[in-house]
């Protein structure tokens, strides 16, 4: 019997999402308007009544993020070494030089001691990820504190995620979300970013729309040199009826995540420190990472992929070490500075999950993966 194809990434977009967008579109209002505010209205409700603006992607996001705490030409920005590339161009995007840290291998977020010896005069931000569990909130306000440098929470992968008891974004400095369609919340291409007052919504507003500020007398004035990252009307309501949802699917991913440990359990060469952390409250579960044994398989890190996409099951890689890119690497950062970093970009597979799921499909996987690393067929 031939088996549907199992992604490893899937967004839920159901009927009534549909007939929310087909409304948007009949209203010929379909660029930025009130369905962004809605949006952004319903988000900042989410993270406590902080003001949200939104952008069409969290890397826009993220580049506004820097230019609002004053990044540039000169300064340094601290990042983790293990994250999506974004993390790092977005630094140097703006002119400042990204300064790489390693991170913990169980979260893979990052590794606070090296974060504290990395600061200098020319420190402007610290930059850190949400990644295989929520930030500390407490480590954040202490680095801030201790050292007098804002933070832009890269929280890409943590929409849903929760600090305690409150959810990621509504504590901190800033923070940016991302909507991509293989994130816990879509808008197709999308994100948001969190900020601290109205007066930093306002450039922000700016920022994504060519720097433009409106006058008294209804003409326009340009302030600083913006760009265009202004989400649509159609994105937006999409957005508006998933995060009704958000929580729910956060709830369900938990549940599958722990069917994956299940699955997993008791393998020998999936030792813990090879999966996610367990006992991880308030994560939401966006994926389900694997550093593979290869000194005890028969195969590379590809030829696993290859062998799992044969059988109809896609996986991704998050995610490769930052300074060991082309682009990074001509910055002057090398092979053994960051060995965690290292070692989870050469093991590293990302297993499916996402909402629709079945118990079935995680045991489909789960089998797949435990013969596949002994190298025994079907």
């Amino acid at each position: 019997m031939t088996r549907q194809p199992l992604p490893f990434a899937q967004p839920v977009i159901d009927e009534a999402m549909i007939a929310a967008v087909s409304d948007t579109l009949r209203s010929r209002w379909v660029a930025s308007g009130p369905q962004v505010l809605a949006f952004e209205k319903a988000l900042s409700d989410f993270v406590g009544g902080r003001p949200v603006r939104t952008f069409t992607s969290a890397t826009a996001a993220m580049e506004a993020g820097l230019a609002i705490l004053g990044a540039g030409p000169g300064d340094e920005v601290i990042t983790p070494a293990q994250s999506f590339f974004a993390s790092a161009n977005v630094i140097e995007r703006v002119g400042a030089r990204a300064v790489f840290v390693d991170v913990d291998l169980a979260t893979r977020n990052i590794d606070w001691t090296q974060a504290h010896a990395a600061v200098t005069p020319r420190t402007k931000a610290l930059l850190p990820v949400h990644y295989n569990a929520p930030l500390d909130a407490a480590a954040i306000a202490d680095f801030r504190a201790r050292h007098g440098v804002r933070v832009l929470e890269d929280a890409a992968l943590a929409i849903g995620s929760r600090q305690g008891e409150e959810p990621v974004g509504a504590a901190g400095d800033l923070v940016s979300f991302s909507f991509h369609p293989n994130k816990n919340l879509t808008t197709i291409e999308g994100g948001a970013l969190v900020l601290n007052s109205a007066a930093e919504a306002q450039v922000a507003e700016r920022l994504r729309f060519h720097g433009i500020s409106k006058l008294p007398d209804g003409n326009r004035d340009v302030l600083e040199a913006g760009g265009k990252a202004n989400l649509s009307d159609v994105s937006a309501r999409l957005g508006l009826a998933q995060l009704g949802q958000l929580d729910g699917w956060c709830r369900e991913r938990a549940r599958l995540a722990n069917r994956y440990f299940e699955g997993l359990a008791g393998d020998e060469l999936l030792t813990p420190e090879r999966l996610p952390p367990r006992d991880n409250p308030g994560h939401s579960w966006n994926m389900f990472t694997v550093l593979l044994p290869l000194a005890s398989m028969a195969m590379s890190r590809q030829q696993f992929r290859v062998a799992l996409q044969t059988e109809g099951i896609g996986t991704g890689l998050s995610y490769e070490a930052i300074h060991l890119t082309s682009h990074y690497r001509s910055r002057g950062w090398h092979e053994g500075q960051f060995p965690v970093s290292e070692r989870i970009g050469r093991e590293t597979v990302t297993l499916p999950l996402f909402v629709g799921m079945t118990d079935g499909d995680v045991e489909r996987v789960c089998e797949s993966v435990r013969r596949l690393i002994r190298n025994r067929p079907a």
